[in-house]
């Protein structure tokens, strides 16, 4: 054999799909022959330039690892100019751009007429309302691909186009990384699309909702969701379905519960499966405009219940009332922009902003101490300005409960509202009191309460509410809390309820003060005095002469129980100067650690 003749072996098992012609040219690096091997194609290349001299196998027939293929011969001048072989050269291509077409019709854009009815109502697409949300570039999206799986009643082609992602948006993505950071503010977004089926919930994305939930669990993210849409979907027909009742998605949203944060915000209505998940929310946002049921209209008529309209099913003002919505918002906007709020509780401190004159925190009490008043008026002053978020604001309202910063920290408040009830805890108010001391543990949010009760609501109309049961719940609750606690009793501490909000004792805080106007004692001072000191008032004949007796009895039990001298008794850690409150708070808080000690292995058991 001549030298310059050069042998191309097989450098494994396959079979030929094709190889060069006798005389071709080959540069250096070029194909000669190309295998399949595990359903794979592999370009076996020379090593240098050349003509191919002889082929020593055919296509389709089968080759040994190291049996000859070609004879490469001494090059020639054409030998630069041989193209590289390729198999189905347009495949890679074509497949690309029916990637960037799919991509296309996921976009707003490529549904104009359903854009422009959804804006029409005065409400924005689902994409809208995450691009919104997310920060710009962060969002990574799981089955966007995802169609309604109804091809036995429609072709594929028009699914793909009319139920894009199959109605539900969902994935992965960053809130406020420019604030808190990309590690801190990673969040995951499930949004229904009412453009698409009503919003309905399909076997498809039933099982998009699936996998996300199990990422969420594992990465252990917050998770916000826009909940708008009607429920479970009948029309879905490609998977045998009898019940569909043996969805996973429930189940696993309501165990994230206490473990994530978890967002809901409904807008326009949210019917059935869609308000189940929204309830299972730790806190709920809606719109003004916004109609929530667990069943919507054709399940109320088919109940034989009668008809109703959609939008009064369950408006949001009966729902902020009943407090099944924590905050009541005009518009998605809006909505979105208390989600990030809520979100950044979450995330981090942030830099402290220059506070309300404290010299103003004593002038928002009447002077009168029997005098109602708005407590939100001394929380504005009491906290970092613009931080206050109340939840559940239109229920149980002798009591506020909020979201906060102080210092630039996050942290809960509750308050007791004089303006309400005189501030007595009702059962509505113990309810809502005691889940928001659950949220907060479950948050890792220290506790500040400003207390000015008369105590627990009492009455046989009180009572009729199954009073005992709702206001246990209070001590229950608070018992089992790990994250500091700071107690702070402007005007009246009084009987149970106000042990209740310092979570069961004067002691479990970790600092109880009061302000000097402050009158404590085991019930409110009329009613001790009209009980401690009836024989003696009934012996006093005259009315006059009795009313003035009553009324130095009065000054007697405000002496004994004011808050100098419950302090001196050591019932109170201290008594301060109303304008001192914030520091004092602070001064607590950065002392102390985020809990104080092991969070329970065990739940409580709920008194209600």
């Amino acid at each position: 054999m001549a030298s310059n003749v050069e042998d191309l072996r097989s450098p494994m098992v396959g079979t030929v799909v094709w190889v060069a012609a006798v005389g071709q040219p080959l540069a250096a690096g070029a194909t000669a022959v190309l295998l399949e091997s595990m359903k794979m194609e592999h370009a076996i290349p020379v090593d240098r330039d050349g003509v191919v001299a002889n082929v020593e196998i055919e296509v389709g027939s089968s080759i040994d690892k190291g049996q000859l293929l070609v004879r490469l011969g001494a090059p020639s001048a054409a030998a630069g100019s041989a193209a590289e072989v390729s198999v189905n050269p347009s495949t890679a291509q074509v497949r690309l751009e029916e990637l960037h077409q799919r991509i296309s019709l996921l976009h707003d854009a490529a549904r104009p007429e359903a854009v422009a009815k959804r804006h029409a109502l005065g409400l924005r697409t689902a994409r809208e309302n995450l691009e919104d949300l997310v920060d710009a570039g962060s969002f990574v999206e799981y089955g966007r691909f995802a169609y309604a799986a109804q091809t036995k009643r429609r072709a594929v082609d028009e699914l793909i186009r009319a139920t894009p992602a199959d109605g539900l948006i969902g994935g992965i993505a960053t809130v406020n990384a420019a604030q808190f950071g990309p590690a801190a503010s990673a969040c995951a977004v499930v949004s229904y699309d009412y453009t698409v089926l009503a919003g309905t919930q399909g076997q498809r994305n039933h099982h998009k909702k699936d996998r996300l939930f199990e990422v969420v669990r594992r990465m252990g993210l917050p998770v916000v969701l826009f909940a708008e849409g009607g429920g479970g979907r009948p029309g879905d027909t490609d998977h045998p379905v009898v019940t569909g009742l043996n969805t996973g998605a429930f189940a696993a949203f309501a165990a994230l519960s206490g473990q994530v944060p978890t967002i809901g915000i409904a807008a326009g209505r949210c019917f059935a499966g869609n308000a189940a998940l929204l309830g299972t929310c730790d806190v709920v946002i809606a719109t003004k405009g916004a109609s929530i049921g667990m069943g919507g209209p054709a399940m109320i008529e088919g109940g034989g219940l009668g008809v109703v309209h959609a939008d009064e099913v369950g408006p949001a003002s009966m729902h902020y009332a009943a407090g099944s919505v924590d905050v009541l918002v005009e518009d998605e906007a809006e909505a979105v922009a208390v989600a990030k709020q809520l979100l950044g509780f979450t995330q981090g401190p942030i830099a402290p902003t220059e506070p309300a004159d404290q010299q103003h925190l004593a002038a928002t009490l009447p002077a009168d101490r029997r005098r109602a008043y708005d407590v939100h008026a001394l929380l504005e002053v009491l906290l970092d300005p613009g931080s206050l978020l109340e939840l559940r604001g239109g229920f149980g309202r002798s009591v506020v409960t909020a979201l906060a910063r102080l210092g630039g920290r996050a942290v809960g408040v509750l308050a007791s509202n004089p303006i309400h009830l005189a501030g007595a805890i009702d059962a509505d108010a113990a309810d809502k009191a005691a889940r928001f001391c659950q949220l907060l543990e479950a948050r890792g949010l220290p506790l500040i309460s400003v207390i000015d009760t008369p105590g627990f609501m009492v009455g046989v109309d009180a009572e009729r509410t199954g009073l005992v049961r709702h206001v246990s719940r209070l001590f229950v609750a608070a018992a089992a809390m790990t994250v500091p606690i700071v107690a702070v009793i402007t005007r009246r501490g009084y009987g149970l309820g106000a042990q209740a909000l310092c979570g069961g004792s004067f002691e479990v805080p970790l600092r109880t003060v009061a302000w000097p106007q402050a009158e404590l004692g085991g019930m409110g001072l009329e009613g001790a005095v009209r009980l401690g000191f009836r024989r003696e008032l009934e012996a006093i004949a005259d009315p006059a002469e009795r009313a003035a007796a009553f009324e130095h009895m009065v000054d007697a039990a405000y002496e004994h129980g004011r808050a100098l001298n419950v302090a001196a008794h050591l019932e109170l850690d201290d008594v301060i100067d109303p304008t001192s409150t914030r520091d004092e708070l602070l001064a607590v808080l950065r002392c102390a650690p985020e809990r104080l000690r092991a969070q329970p292995a065990g739940r409580f058991i709920d008194t209600w």
